[in-house]
């Protein structure tokens, strides 16, 4: 698959000219974080919240306790829409009414099933935690099995998504260039600071390789 499929559930209406189809730009912005927002309906009543995810090839995974209601609520529907946000910059026009902000975003749109047998559970948490921080996994004490038959793990298809992107300066209407206002972007950009190590450390320990490559990537 080089492109999703585009239909009334993922087709970019409103600035459809920021409309991204490619699968390979849906998995760059996916791959690109590990925070995305779910949203589920629980006893009549839409709700959406953040929660992590890891992305391997088609199938994106979610977790939580066995008694949480998103997870209830998605694998009662058997179907899940999420989406990704990164922000990129105000976008600061001198209309107030073409004030924007450049970002990339994906929406999606899946079937959901429940993960079964602990080995699998597993794998789908490991690809979780290296999406929160490559190489994390191979540094932490594994899941126990008491705490794998805690975990609900859910694995969504992604069936179709889009993404959406805006970039650049801000667009004004042409009368208003003549006028005496300042007008630009303000880039925002995401970094990580050095590592503050748990009070309750026993060993004198170098910070983890995992976090060390973070760092090195700022």
């Amino acid at each position: 698959m080089n492109k999703y499929e585009i239909n009334d559930y993922n087709k970019v209406k409103r600035g459809a000219n920021r409309a991204v189809y490619e699968q390979a730009t849906v998995r760059e912005i996916l791959d690109s974080t590990f925070l995305c927002h779910v949203a589920y309906v629980w006893e009549g009543r839409p709700i959406v919240i953040p929660t992590a995810y890891g992305r391997e090839g088609e199938c994106i995974y979610l977790h939580g306790a066995v008694a949480n209601r998103m997870m209830k609520g998605l694998l009662s529907a058997e179907q899940a829409s999420l989406t990704v946000t990164h922000l990129d910059g105000l976008v600061l026009a001198r209309s107030a009414f073409h004030h924007s902000a450049n970002y990339r975003s994906v929406a999606l749109f899946g079937s959901v099933k429940k993960l079964e047998g602990n080995e699998a559970k597993s794998h789908a948490l490991k690809v979780v935690m290296e999406q929160m921080l490559p190489g994390r996994w191979d540094e932490s004490r594994l899941p126990s099995e008491k705490e794998l038959n805690a975990t609900l793990v859910l694995e969504i298809t992604i069936d179709y998504a889009s993404a959406k992107i805006r970039s650049g300066d801000p667009v004004d209407d042409d009368e208003d260039y003549d006028l005496g206002l300042w007008a630009g972007v303000l880039p925002i950009k995401q970094h990580y600071e050095n590592a503050i190590p748990d009070p309750r450390l026993k060993f004198d320990l170098e910070v983890p390789m995992s976090v060390q490559q973070k760092l090195n990537e700022n």
